[in-house]
């Protein structure tokens, strides 16, 4: 099981995957110039959504898919600091009929 850690910190946000940097994707899709949010709908939490789906499934083109969705369930009601699993995604991606 991964897992996904946010933080606001002094010096800007953080956000890992097992203690590891987690790469933006931009090569995948790019939504936003500005990096990573959370807290709120639009396109740098949109970033976020797809780099953890990317991440988490292994596939692009359903991480393209999901991550409008997964933004606005998960990534926009997250806290300043925050933890997610693989579970957590894993739950999500069944939730919403998605194979």
């Amino acid at each position: 099981m991964k897992t996904y850690e946010g933080k606001r910190t002094i010096d800007g946000l953080v956000v890992t995957v097992d203690g590891r940097h987690l790469d933006e994707n931009y090569e995948v899709k790019r939504f936003t110039k500005y990096g990573f949010e959370w807290t709120y709908e639009g396109e740098s939490p949109q970033q976020l959504a797809l780099a953890i789906l990317v991440d988490c499934l292994g596939d692009n083109k359903r991480a393209i898919a999901l991550s409008e969705p997964f933004m606005k369930a998960v990534i926009a009601n997250l806290d300043n600091d925050w933890v997610l699993t693989s579970d957590d995604v894993d739950t999500f991606v069944r939730k919403n009929g998605a194979t």
